[in-house]
Order: structure tokens, then sequence, then C-alpha cells
């Protein structure tokens, strides 16, 4: 029976820049997928893009792809699939193809997938009757329009495909749903057709397992100090028979665990109603899968079940919603708790004074632990945001005096005013299909 195996490198921009690496050498891999993106990523993104127009893709790609060439030329059928693009795939790719080329790989195609992001057509799609209103508030988009930085929808595993078909080495996308970067290339080495919704929910299924990275296997777990060498955690694999059956592994020598719980854990991550988890490619239904142990560190899924895709894209959006602030001090002493809670007040009752009312504010007293002499110690944590710049910068003026003029044991201000940063907030919306013209492309 024909099988594909995919190992999954990177569940989010930050994660172990050793793991890809790693896992390309010992998975025995035809794919390797690297997952950088999230909401607050996608934010992250679209203000580097509006700084630089060259910008916008998740760089630690790029030392990712540099660190591999040795081995894509060591293992010549080994092929790549990435969302590394973010909000730019087309520069992504132009940096990759210069990577390549000086790793004396010219040969290797690089795939694009691109049609995600709708801000260039937002304002049309807005007036052809797509209101994109909030999941949660049901409001229009049209209400923060100005303020709008992002729109991004989630496209599924069909661009991939067309990629690979053209012969794509290398795949790199903006916006995909997650689960979608494993099951185009079980569509593509397996056969499956886009109608075979059973097949389609067990891709699925491995590809949600594996996103996450090490999460399937160890980190996270909740016995998680009966993983072996954690701190050599290995990423995760999932190998996909033809007819749907699928195993989770990970490389062998490496550290953590496969097994029933770390596999279930993962399974029902970030999962609404099991029964029905959308994405762009099917309705999978997670309720209908057994999970059975086969070996050490292999854990084999049958039984997927699915349903028919519906007929509308998830939209991520962004859009600025003012300035936020969060300071630290340490305070010493005796009675810390109280203490701390009472400087924290003190700063809001300055501000108040100098005429700022911030529209939100936290105080947070962090810990209490054992400190020489027999007093504690505690870290008062404030945080402050405001559609108002001046408001906030105003606020990180008043961390530092504390130190002397407020309660003794004051201290931790040494490393300078907390910066004023701007506040993108998330807006969830759903868009027809048939309105969002994805396509991958060589």
């Amino acid at each position: 029976m024909k099988r594909v195996r995919v190992g999954n490198g990177c569940g989010f921009w930050g994660d172990n820049l050793d793991a890809p690496i790693l896992l390309a050498e010992g998975g025995r891999l035809d794919y390797l997928t690297l997952e950088y993106l999230a909401e607050l990523t996608m934010s992250i993104l679209a203000h580097q893009k509006q700084r630089d127009p060259q910008a916008g893709f998740a760089t630690d790609f790029l030392d990712v792809l540099e660190r591999l060439g040795p081995i894509l030329k060591a293992q010549p059928g080994l092929k790549v699939i990435t969302n590394a693009g973010g909000m730019n795939p087309s520069s992504c790719a132009a940096k990759a193809r210069a990577l390549l080329d000086k790793a004396g790989l010219p040969d290797r195609k690089i795939g694009i997938v691109s049609g995600d992001d709708l801000m260039p057509r937002i304002d049309t799609l807005l007036a052809k009757g797509h209101p994109l209103n909030n999941l949660d508030t049901d409001e229009p988009l049209s209400s923060v329009r100005s303020r709008l930085v992002s729109a991004n929808a989630y496209l599924g595993a069909r661009p991939i495909v067309e990629a690979l078909k053209q012969g794509a080495s290398i795949v790199i996308t903006g916006r995909v749903a997650d689960a979608s970067l494993t099951l185009a290339p079980a569509v593509h080495e397996l056969g499956w057709n886009w109608d075979d919704w059973d097949r389609l929910c067990a891709g699925t299924v491995a590809g949600h397992l594996i996103e996450c990275g090490a999460q399937a296997t160890g980190g996270l777990w909740c016995n998680w100090r009966e993983a072996p060498d954690l701190w050599n955690v290995g990423y995760p694999i999932a190998e996909i028979e033809e007819d749907g059956t699928l195993r989770i592994t990970k490389p062998e020598r490496s550290g953590g665990a496969v097994n029933i719980e770390t596999v279930s854990e993962q399974l029902l991550y970030e999962v609404g109603d099991p029964a029905s988890y959308l994405t762009p490619d099917v309705v999978a239904d997670f309720t209908t899968v057994s999970l059975r142990e086969v070996g050490r560190d292999v854990v084999q899924i049958e039984g997927a079940r699915g349903k028919p895709a519906t007929d509308s894209y998830k939209v991520s959006c962004a859009y600025r919603d003012g300035w936020t602030a969060s300071g630290t001090l340490l305070i010493y002493g005796q009675d810390v708790p109280a203490k701390a809670w009472r400087c924290g007040e003190m700063v809001l009752d300055r501000l108040r004074r100098a005429g700022v009312e911030l529209q939100h504010s936290n105080i947070e007293v962090l810990g209490t632990g054992d400190s020489p002499g027999g007093a504690a110690e505690v870290v008062l944590r404030l945080s402050v945001r405001d559609q108002r710049r001046g408001a906030v910068e105003r606020f990180t003026k008043e961390l530092a005096p504390l130190v002397t003029s407020g309660p003794p044991g004051v201290t931790g201000y040494t490393t300078g005013r907390p910066p004023v940063r701007e506040v993108f907030a998330y807006w969830p919306a759903l868009i027809a299909k048939d309105a969002v013209g994805g396509r991958g492309y060589v």
C-alpha cells in the first residue's frame, strides 16, 4: 500500500530552530512541514510589511532553509511545505530562491500559494455584499474599516496540491489552515479525491496532530515527567496510508513520548466541537477516531469520518485598537503583597492627579518567596491600554518614581521605562469561497 511520511518541525514562529534540522536528518521523511503562523503572528507581519514592502514573512524560515541545504542535497526527494510566507509569500520565495541557488540547488522549484490576502480587495468585497461580520459580536467590518491592518482567508490544501503538481520541491504559503499543510501531500501522493471525505478527514487528523510540533510528543503532556529526555524531544511524524490509516511517531533515539495520552491531548487541542471540526477541506468528526499503541512511540489512528466542507472560508482580520504598555517592579520587605498592590494603586492615583484616566489597567502581584533575612519579595506587574498614545506614555514615566517616593523595598527599575506598543485587535469572520481566488503556482 502506498504511504507518505510527513514530519512537522515547527509549531509556531519562535519554536526551536534545531528541531527542523534534526527531524529532516533522522525522520526518513517524504515531506517536512514548518508551521509558523497564528493570529497574533499575522498582525505582527502586517505591521512589518507596512514599514517595509519586502518584509512580512517569518524570517526564521530562511535561517532554517540555509541549514537544510546539505540535507536537501543528500535527500533529493525531500520536499518542504511552509506557511512562513505570512503576509508576503512572494518576497519570502525570492529570498529562499537565492539561498537554494547558493546551496547548489538551482533545480529545486519553489511553489507559491497566494490569494489569502484580502486587503487589496477589501473595499470591493464590502461593496459586493460581503460584510465580514464579526463572528462573536455580529458587527460589520465597516465599523473598523479605517483601522483595519490585515484580512486573510484561511485557504485549504488545494492550492498547495496545485503547486506540487507543477513540480514544486518547496511550497511557501500565506495563511492556510494548519492541518492543510499535511493534508496536501497526502492528497497529492496518495491520489485522494476532493470528495473522499473520510480520507480527507484522516489527513486532517494527521495534520492537526502534528501541527503544534512537540505538543504531540511530550510537550505540555500532563505526565511530562514520564517523557524521557524531554530536553531532546523529537518532533512528530505522521505516516499516512492510502486507505486513511495513519500512525504518529517521532525520530528514533529522540526524547519525549508518543502514546495515547500525548496524542489524545493534542487531538482535542483548540477544538470547539469534536464532532464537527471545521476546516476549508472537510468537516472532520474526531469522535469517530480510535487510537491504539502499536509499538514504542507509535500510535495508530483509524476510523476517521468526514463530512462535506462548508461553502465559506474563515477570515482572520486585525485592526488598530490603541496602545499598551506593561512594566514590572520588584517589591521587597514585610507584608509585600499588600505593599505591591498599594504601589500599583499609587501609580494610577498619580496619573489621575495628572489628568490621565486610563481606559484599561490591571495590577498583578506575581509570586512570593523567601529572601535573605526572612523577608519576602514579589513582582508587581502593572499593565495599561488606551486609545491615546500620550496617556500610555505618561504611565511609563510613573513607575521609577516609586523607588524613592513610595514605600521602602521598591527596586528592579534598572531596565528603564517600559516600551509603548500598538495594540492589534482580532476580528474573526467568514467569507464565501467563491469570493476568494486562492491558487498555487511555480
